[in-house]
């Protein structure tokens, strides 16, 4: 049966600012058909107010257009596929950016947020089947966004794409597993593989990096350095448990960070996406330590290096992305950390907005005025 719902809908990327003015997003009913084979429909619960959402509204990460926009969110199985049988209606859950294929060389590695297939269904804004179950009320095709689209009231989503979760959490708020929790911690966990008595430095302190102070305490850090251009930030950061903190825009935060860390910390953690974080990081990284990158710049931007100093110095440099998790495993996990009290996310959210608020808090996020909004679709 086609759904007939609301949708928060990118028309065309790079609308200037304010978007409470340009308003990017249009609200509009979209029709969502049946659910293919290995397919799932969900009723939308929450949806997280990503970075990544905002590069795509201002044009540094452009995608194909018209598309329904969100990646981070939550809701409850309502429709299966023919073909899946192993998650039931009335489930609750969570969505992964990255579906899957399982045949690809990354899959069988057990990398499978890096799935070749995924990369390239996603890019052309396409579910897995490679082909988009989104139509306007003239009936054009509108993009999956990320394989997910979970601002709107209903989705259509791959099996695959799909973390069934306990129904003992909060579930709008469980949208922030799908993304901030599983690429911050990630990154620190699965990614740098930190041991305790490490001194980690978290470059960028909006959603994601907040939760990579979370998980480079869960981590056993003796030493976190929270570093970021706001007050207000380093001070919450000090509230979930890192350390030190610096304030980037002081003339000689490498220098304070070398001094905290006795010449260098083990791991620098960029979670800003910018190719100023980036510089900051490779400076404050000891010999012999690593750099773990997991946010996402400009797609122009370029990130250089002195190759002999990266030599002689035996540093690395490593990509995370979606924090190197395999999603069925990572989120119950985090999950379950978060029910002991050892991974409070639920402090990250500054409160659930509507549709109408949408543009809004994509300025907010824009102005670093908040690090997460959660766009509640049924109120």
């Amino acid at each position: 049966m086609t759904i007939r719902c609301k949708a928060a809908v990118l028309r065309q990327s790079g609308a200037p600012r304010p978007f409470v003015d340009s308003k990017p997003l249009s609200i509009e009913e979209i029709d969502l058909a049946p659910p293919g084979p290995n397919e799932v429909v969900i009723k939308i619960a929450g949806a997280g107010l990503c970075h990544s959402d905002l590069s795509v509204l201002n044009g540094d990460r452009p995608r194909p257009t018209p598309t329904v926009m969100g990646h981070e969110g939550s809701g409850e199985i309502v429709e299966l596929g023919s073909a899946v049988t192993d998650v039931k209606v009335g489930d609750h859950m969570v969505f992964q950016f990255s579906a899957s294929c399982g045949r690809c060389r990354r899959c069988l590695e057990g990398r499978p947020q890096i799935c070749e297939l995924a990369a390239a269904t996603k890019g052309a804004g396409n579910l897995m089947s490679g082909e988009s179950r989104i139509r306007d009320m003239n009936g054009e095709r509108v993009n999956h966004h990320a394989g997910v689209s979970c601002m709107a009231e209903y989705a259509v989503a791959d099996r695959g794409s799909v973390v069934v979760i306990d129904k003992d959490i909060p579930l709008a708020d469980a949208a922030l597993f799908g993304c901030a929790v599983m690429t911050g911690v990630g990154a620190v966990i699965n990614t740098a593989r930190i041991l305790p008595g490490d001194t980690v430095a978290i470059i960028g302190l909006g959603g994601v990096g907040l939760n990579g102070i979370l998980g480079a305490r869960l981590g056993g850090a003796e030493k976190i350095i929270a570093i970021d251009l706001e007050d207000s930030k380093l001070g919450l950061a000090r509230q979930l448990g890192a350390t030190h903190t610096v304030n980037a825009r002081d003339a000689n935060a490498v220098e304070q960070v070398r001094d905290i860390s006795n010449g260098g910390v083990d791991y620098a953690i960029d979670l800003a996406g910018t190719i100023p974080a980036m510089n900051t990081a490779y400076a404050i990284t000891r010999y012999g330590g690593s750099v773990v990158t997991a946010g996402l710049s400009p797609s122009t931007a370029e990130f250089s290096f002195n190759q002999g100093d990266l030599v002689s110095q035996e540093k690395s440099i490593r990509g995370s992305y979606m924090g190197s998790c395999v999603p069925v495993r990572d989120i119950p996990r985090f999950i379950s950390l978060y029910k002991q009290g050892r991974l409070p996310v639920d402090s990250l959210v500054d409160g659930h907005i509507g549709f109408d608020e949408v543009n809004a808090g994509f300025d907010k996020l824009q102005d670093v005025k908040t690090v997460r909004q959660i766009l509640a679709p049924h109120g």
